[in-house]
């Protein structure tokens, strides 16, 4: 298989959907020769922050001087986005290899009378087998979905972190926090320290007691790590970061958003509970690596002229993170809001948060199956914005919305992670 060959295996893989549980990927791995036991992990899952959270902690590994690999899911224009040593992606060359390494034993599984994977699970086997392959110092690996039956989860890690825990993909976890947190902990091994910003009682609660029954040390940011800002704008923000050891000043970010601190703070603390394992990071390197953080797609500006906002805010809890910062970052005469989120979301919450903040507000469809009825998005919209347009086509939308915006106005796209993704291509 070639590049583009490898692609439409991966993609031909997606039939087989979300189909839980670990045992078809430790058999995968087993035939590889579990390359995910030689693999120094750091394990990282939680509703909303992973990605950012796993950019700032592999960025400090990095400046730290430590040869670090990403894995993150899902990516926004390129597959190789998934697979990143030190900030470069896999090339579509060694993906190839690697499919063409593990197709026999996906055929092999199937004749033996095993399932076939799934497309996650194959993507994370491959993961595995290149970052070993790569001989890095490092792996932050980020959960998929969930984390108990999560394909990730076969590793035991350095650290487990939980980000936070909030409603999301409720459908698989449950219909509470406590459920849903309960899976989240599932990541948490015996004896391995755990690192969480999550603020919901009921999901402390869950974390607390798994962390004691597993014997794990547990850091609550929010409580052990607290974090106290100095400065902020779009443009990033600088802040203070206090552990139970040092307090670190000086510290920048070029992420917008309160929440962004919040995650920083966890990534701190995530490079503390390395030390028990005789790693060491000078203060250099967590000051170095947070200011060269970038993730993209996550309050980013992407135009000057119309100003046009890019954030992948894909579910309630994310939608917060993003009014908080519209009306206490952001300023601007009127919003313009383009927006788009996959049927199972609670697109109505969503909408009641963002839409009365807009002039405007253009509905448009994600560029996914799970779109469901997204025209229904308009009319909910419009119990709160009397100018409301329905626009399928996601550049059309995009383009609609800077017609409309005048030299002080914002334009907002944001939504489903897939939308915004085809949004930002057009500013590449």
């Amino acid at each position: 298989m070639n590049y583009e060959e490898a692609m439409e295996f991966l993609r031909n893989l997606t039939k087989f959907g979300f189909n839980f549980g670990l045992g078809r990927i430790e058999e995968l791995l087993k035939r590889l020769g579990d390359p995910h036991r030689k693999l120094r992990v750091i394990h990282v899952g939680g509703t909303n922050g992973k990605g950012s959270t796993v950019a700032m902690i592999a960025s400090i590994l990095q400046a730290g001087g430590y040869k670090t690999g990403v894995f993150t899911s899902p990516h926004l224009h390129s597959y190789c986005e998934r697979y990143r040593i030190n900030g470069v992606e896999i090339t579509g060359e060694a993906i190839a290899k690697l499919l063409n390494r593990l197709r026999p034993h996906l055929e092999d599984m199937v004749e033996e009378g095993f399932e076939h994977p799934t497309e996650f699970e194959v993507s994370t086997a491959l993961a595995f087998a290149y970052f070993l392959e790569q001989q890095v110092d490092f792996l932050v690996l980020e959960v998929g979905l969930g984390g108990a039956i999560d394909s990730t989860n076969v590793v035991t890690p350095l650290v487990s972190v939980i980000t936070n825990v909030a409603m999301d993909h409720m459908d698989y976890l449950g219909n509470s926090i406590r459920e849903i947190a309960t899976i989240k902990s599932g990541i948490i091994k015996e004896g391995v320290p755990v690192v969480t910003a999550a603020d919901y009682e009921d999901a402390l609660e869950v974390i607390r007691r798994t962390s004691r029954e597993k014997g794990c040390e547990l850091v609550e940011v929010g409580r052990d790590v607290t974090w106290n800002p100095v400065r902020g704008s779009a443009e990033g923000q600088e802040f203070e970061v206090t552990t139970p050891s040092k307090t670190y000043r000086g510290l920048f970010i070029s992420l917008a958003g309160q929440h962004q601190v919040i995650n920083a703070a966890t990534a701190i603390a995530v490079i503390e509970a390395l030390e028990r394992y005789k790693y060491s990071f000078p203060e250099e390197a967590v000051i170095d690596g947070l200011a060269r953080t970038s993730w993209p797609a996550r309050l980013e500006m992407v135009s000057s002229s119309p100003r046009v906002l890019l954030d992948g805010a894909h579910n309630l809890h994310g939608s917060l993170s993003l009014k908080k910062a519209l009306t206490e970052v952001f300023s601007y005469r009127n919003l313009i809001l383009v927006f788009g989120m996959l049927g199972d979301k609670e697109r109505e919450r969503v909408v009641a948060e963002l839409a009365p903040l807009a002039k405007t507000v253009i509905v448009t469809k994600p560029n996914s199956p799970r779109a469901g009825d997204w025209e229904r998005i308009a009319d909910e919209v419009a119990r709160y914005v009397p100018d409301v347009h329905l626009i399928e086509n996601i550049r059309q939308a995009v383009e609609k919305g800077m017609s409309l915006a005048g030299p002080e106005d914002l334009v907002c796209v944001t939504g489903s992670l897939y939308m915004v993704a085809e949004a930002r291509e057009m500013f590449l």
